[in-house]
């Protein structure tokens, strides 16, 4: 099960439109009311097996904050983690 957090985006459609194809994924989607409700987007986070952060980077890292301790897979295509503050 993937949710994909910014699905309503250009980068979330594309994700979305790719995955939708796969047959043994299971997409978890909001409805359009829930899809900047904090407590519904942590809930998506927890339960999927991975998520695709579609987000501006300040959002994307309110999103890792938010799966906290969660098994979820994360995938950012934003830049928020793409390097280290140490290289």
């Amino acid at each position: 099960r993937v949710f994909i957090d910014g699905e309503a985006g250009t980068t979330g459609l594309q994700v979305r439109e790719r995955l939708e194809k796969h047959p043994e994924i299971e997409i978890l989607s909001l409805e359009p009311a829930l899809r900047k409700d904090e407590s519904a987007r942590q809930e998506a986070l927890k339960t999927a097996d991975a998520a695709v952060l579609c987000l501006p980077d300040d959002a994307a890292i309110a999103a890792v904050a938010l799966a906290g301790d969660a098994d979820t897979v994360i995938v950012d295509a934003s830049t928020a983690f793409r390097v280290s503050e140490d290289w």
